[in-house]
């Protein structure tokens, strides 16, 4: 696939500037993980950007603490912050879009799960020919360090019920330029219209990297319940009608398909 070796890439000019976009409210607990593992990887070229719905619990002096590691590094570049209320994680994520820089676009609230993952991503998309928009790959959910569910999804389209993982999707920023940003009306599914309208017709522009590549908390917008997943399930649908996709209750069942599949290959 042509993935860059950590020795090559210190020889590369033109490397191109991957942006991480936090949304962060109220999220000591795994905020520390979450930049660690971005901080930690071998690709050097890469931007922080937090946008922080008005935490009251000492995440904004996490922050300033790791802002300011960065300042007497002299790479005061890496890392900007805001908070400020917000209408939703996806009215956040749309103000971290236009506070980022990067060449390459990941919306990111989890664990990276080893320090060449950037480099293996960044090296599928400048494999991946002229039309390529991207790159996706595999993900585990955990809780409390345990790994209680996998998602692999593979090659596929999304009139199979396919979809990419979300926080595995590295996106050229010129996708957001044309496409657009996330509809705020959704509470969760949001990044699923967003692909939808994106790469719908499309998949075969998005590279499959055949790796785990994230560690995903349990628990967040969309996976904290029935309840969740049914609101998940019917924005989902909305999604598929509003961007006129023909059958979409066809896709829905087979996307549930999917999903349930994926609980099949839980381990410990």
């Amino acid at each position: 696939m042509g993935i860059v070796s950590g020795r090559e890439k210190y020889k590369r000019k033109n490397m191109k500037k991957v942006s991480f976009i936090l949304t962060t409210y109220n999220c000591i607990k795994t905020l520390k993980t979450t930049i660690d593992s971005i901080l930690i990887q071998e690709y050097s070229e890469i931007e922080i950007v937090i946008a922080d719905g008005g935490s009251t619990d000492g995440t904004l002096d996490l922050i300033k603490q790791y802002k300011n590691r960065l300042v007497s590094c002299g790479r005061n570049d890496r890392l900007i912050w805001k908070s400020e209320p917000d209408r939703g994680i996806y009215d956040a994520m749309n103000k971290g879009y236009h506070m980022c820089s990067g060449d390459i676009v990941v919306f990111f609230n989890d664990c990276l799960a080893h320090p060449h993952v950037v480099e293996h991503m960044v090296g599928a998309i400048e494999s991946g020919g002229e039309f390529c928009v991207g790159a996706h790959a595999d993900l585990v959910y955990v809780n409390d360090g345990k790994i209680v569910r996998f998602w692999h999804m593979g090659i596929g389209s999304f009139r199979e019920g396919w979809m990419p993982g979300h926080p595995t999707l590295y996106l050229k920023r010129e996708v957001y330029e044309k496409c657009g940003l996330y509809d705020t009306s959704y509470k969760c599914s949001a990044d699923y219209e967003f692909m939808l309208r994106c790469l719908y017709g499309q998949e075969a522009r998005l590279v499959y990297v055949p790796e785990v590549i994230v560690k995903m908390y349990y628990g967040g917008t969309s996976t904290q319940g029935l309840k969740s997943y049914m609101l998940s399930l019917w924005e989902g649908h909305q999604g598929l009608k509003k961007n006129g996709i023909k059958g979409a209750f066809i896709i829905d069942i087979r996307r549930t398909l999917k999903v349930l599949r994926q609980f099949k290959t839980k381990k410990s």
